[in-house]
């Protein structure tokens, strides 16, 4: 059995019909439904991905922002949408439930897109052109009412992508929760939907990186956006054509408040002292971690501060009032915020892994563009399509994983899904610092051939390091979608699944971070320059020692995920123990 999917929830809410009647089993649900959403994301990533991809060549040519300025708006952007999703987990778990939010924030999105396509057609919108290369100082940055609409049309599609994406996986995968069959057959259908997700996403950033991007070079950005929003609209059409075949989890309230009635309570409780049962038959074994390790709920021996939120104060009389929520607990919520704190560690090793992303949307591409673009006669590949590379291989490589690989290892493991999603995402978190010593290899090569003024490097040199990173992504990325909602409690997937794109707002964000502190440290060894990555021209930077030094943290951040995964997995107690003792050395043993 995945050791890692017996983590304790509530009883599920039954699931209704786009009218509030209760779901039927052979109506409704099931991977019917699910092509729908499936639909809904490839669309979405299709528009994301072809402004996003390509989004510096726009902000550096076009809006003239300095390179490392350019580098940081878009890492921003993409920061910013990733965070959203938490902001899109909460309102659809809490308030609106996955369908509303998805078609909500749909339209914001499409408005953004929109507004994008404006701003970039228009000539009084944008500062005059000029080429940013020619370093005499003359070019115009976009400053004032220009900058504004730029910012707020790229800000409203975050927003809208941002409370998207968590729901199209949670509401995908909530057709498959509770499907006819036994737990082991939900298990193996849930493994397939997030690898025909992360299918959708190839197929769709492929069709991006290709189509839209070459579209964006030859017609204009105005036309590249105008085609992004199209793909919206259709992937709209696509989510409310299956709204007759949904399940819809009903939204349960506030998700935060009864983490936070735990902590208060237990705050609160803090200095009263566990009881035995002669001194409190009453509370006698609540702080034991047996008492909270109902169905097999593996953290019930961590986090034992938040246990005393269970025990009930000395009752003063027949008429004495009931302790509020704010005081006492439920052992469901305890385990609810045991389970919160317990996948935190796991969330945060993959943010270095993340930051190597954000490489390969913005110095790569540039990396690209100093290099020889021909392939053959007159055709020129767009840098920013270089990144269509790993999808194409991934949709040969994802249904190579689903068929023949999760089967054998089936066979080998016993788990329904081949391995686990904690052995997948170490798998993936290993390999991703060979990306970056290929990039670094590569582009230290292509320095050192232009300073020596020899012919340009052809750019499918850098074609293995977006190669390795696409195998990394497979692994890691489905692997941590696929972790969080099996950890979810009732009520919170969207919430935890939206946990694997504020990996990536962090990711994004640090890259940010790592940019403007190299750029301030190396700035008085770079021979009066601004830094490793303060020159808008790379034969004057050194990103080659950047990609070094992320090279280093991903390996350091690998082992730190080893003692990590390990630790998830040690904490069962009874019967439960050996077991999970076993399923933490084998992920380890699997990882290396």
């Amino acid at each position: 059995m995945d050791v890692e999917s017996r983590a304790s929830s509530p009883p599920e809410v039954a699931a209704i019909d786009w009218r509030g009647r209760p779901c039927e089993p052979r109506r409704h649900g099931g991977m019917r439904a699910a092509v729908f959403v499936l639909g809904i994301q490839a669309f979405e990533i299709m528009a994301i991905a072809a402004v996003g991809n390509n989004l510096i060549t726009y902000v550096f040519g076009e809006m003239h922002f300095p390179l490392s300025q350019a580098a940081n708006v878009v890492t921003n952007f993409v920061g910013t949408i990733f965070l959203l999703s938490l902001l899109g987990g909460f309102l659809s778990d809490s308030y609106l439930g996955c369908f509303w939010t998805m078609l909500i924030f749909g339209f914001v999105e499409l408005s953004g897109f929109i507004l994008l396509s404006v701003q970039a057609h228009l000539p009084q919108l944008k500062p005059p052109p000029c080429n940013m290369a020619s370093m005499d100082g003359s070019c115009e940055q976009a400053r004032g009412i220009k900058a504004s609409i730029f910012f707020a049309a790229l800000y409203l599609v975050a927003l809208g992508s941002g409370c998207l994406k968590p729901n199209m996986i949670a509401h995908g995968a909530d057709q498959f929760t509770a499907a006819a069959g036994g737990s082991a057959d939900n298990a193996k259908r849930l493994s397939t939907y997030f690898n025909s997700a992360y299918f959708s996403f190839c197929a769709g950033e492929l069709i991006a990186l290709t189509a839209l991007v070459w579209v964006q070079t030859h017609s204009g950005m105005d036309v590249g956006f105008g085609i992004s929003a199209a793909a919206m609209a259709a992937g709209l059409v696509s989510l409310v054509s299956g709204a007759a075949f949904y399940r819809n989890k009903p939204p349960q309230g506030s998700i935060f408040t009864p983490i936070a009635r735990v902590f208060v309570a237990a705050y609160t409780k803090r200095k009263q002292i566990c009881p035995s049962s002669s001194s409190d038959p009453v509370n006698a074994g609540v702080c034991e971690p047996a008492h909270l390790a109902a169905g097999n709920f593996r953290h019930a021996s961590k986090f034992r501060f938040l246990d005393k939120a269970c025990i009930r104060a000395a009752q003063q009389g027949p008429n004495t009032k009931p302790e509020s929520p704010w005081r006492l607990c439920t052992v469901a919520e305890v385990q609810q915020a045991k389970t919160l704190l317990a996948v935190t560690p796991i969330f945060a090793c993959t943010i270095v892994f993340n930051t190597v992303l954000a490489q390969l949307q913005t110095f790569s591409v540039q990396q690209g563009s100093a290099m020889d673009t021909a392939l053959g006669g007159s055709f020129r590949i767009p840098p920013a399509s270089l990144q269509a590379i790993p999808y194409a291989m991934l949709l040969l490589l994802v249904p190579a994983y689903e068929l023949l690989l999760v089967p054998l290892m089936k066979r080998v493991t016993g788990t329904q899904s081949g391995i686990t999603p904690l052995q997948r995402i170490g798998v993936g978190l290993c390999t991703v610092s060979l990306s970056m010593v290929a990039a670094a290899t590569v582009e230290r090569r292509r320095r050192d051939l232009s300073a020596a003024g020899a012919p340009r490097m052809s750019v499918l040199w850098i074609v293995p390091q977006f190669l390795v990173f696409g195998v990394s992504e497979m692994f890691t990325a489905v692997g941590l979608i696929e972790f969080f909602y099996k950890q979810a409690c009732a009520g919170m997937q969207s919430f935890l699944t939206a946990l694997t794109y504020c990996s990536y707002a962090f990711g994004f964000y640090l890259s940010s971070v790592l940019v403007s502190l190299v750029n301030r440290v190396t700035a008085s060894h770079h021979g009066g320059g601004g830094g490793w990555l303060g020159d808008n021209d790379l034969d004057k930077d050194r990103l080659d020692l950047f990609y070094w030094m992320l090279a280093v943290l991903s390996v350091l951040n690998f082992f730190c995920y080893l003692l990590c995964a390990r630790w998830y997995n040690s904490g069962a107690d009874g019967a439960d123990a050996a077991s999970a003792q076993v399923a933490a050395e084998g992920d380890v043993k699997e990882i290396i």
